[in-house]
């Protein structure tokens, strides 16, 4: 069973393993998009699987969505 994050949990998450910070105050789950601000200044919205799994922790100007697979 996967583990159940809290917004506690998250924002301390992404401040110990990024230079982004969570702005979003509430969680609901996996699917819910929240909003962070990057390094640069940029604010950006991922879920947090994303941001905790396939390592998208940038806004999309300093890391840039990979182009789809074979294209």
């Amino acid at each position: 069973m996967n583990k159940r994050w809290t917004i506690k949990e998250i924002k301390a998450f992404v401040e110990k393993n990024s230079d982004s910070k969570l702005l979003s105050t509430e969680y609901h789950g996996f699917s819910q998009k929240l909003l962070f601000k990057c390094a640069c200044g940029n604010n950006f919205e991922k879920t947090f699987t994303k941001f905790n799994t396939k390592n998208q922790r940038k806004c999309d100007v300093c890391q840039p969505p990979k182009p789809p697979r074979g294209k």
